[in-house]
């Protein structure tokens, strides 16, 4: 398995596309029923290679990531052949970025000594795609890229 495979709710959510992934391996329900009960193991394959295709559709069209912690912001932006970061750091200890009072706060003094900014940027190191399934591995979620380019439009303003 190249990635990781679906949650259960993951694949309840995406029951009719599954569906339709048997479908092209010619099984039908009362098949998979009886692969699941006879042959488990064929049948976790089957959910093996759909959740590496789900991830690869997915991880595709990812352009930009983010990943919060109590006093980090990482933002990164995902090109075909690198990947480019933004790091805020907050060095007030007692400010959280995972709650909306620390995001206002970083909003107010984005520009002060109380905030440091990392930009940076690193060619993948390997497959595009597993680079970024390792961030979101670690804790990051897709995003829409808005905070990002906000930032990016902020600092090199400067």
């Amino acid at each position: 398995m190249k990635y990781t495979r679906l949650t259960k709710e993951q694949f309840e959510a995406l029951h009719h596309e599954f569906a339709n992934f048997l479908a092209t391996q010619s099984i039908d329900k009362k098949e998979w029923d009886d692969l699941k009960t006879n042959k488990p193991e064929v049948a976790e394959q089957e959910l093996d290679v759909f959740s590496d295709l789900i991830w690869e559709g997915v991880l595709v069209q990812t352009k930009y990531v983010e990943h919060f912690s109590k006093n980090h912001i990482f933002l990164f932006n995902c090109l075909d052949t690198e990947v480019r970061s933004i790091v805020l750091k907050t060095l007030e200890p007692e400010v959280d970025f995972m709650t909306s009072k620390g995001l206002e706060w970083m909003v107010n003094n984005l520009f002060t000594d109380a905030i440091d900014i990392h930009v940076g940027k690193k060619e993948y190191q390997g497959e595009r795609n597993a680079a970024i399934f390792d961030i979101i591995q670690q804790g990051a979620i897709l995003s829409d890229g808005q905070l990002y380019q906000q930032i990016d439009n902020i600092v090199n303003a400067k």
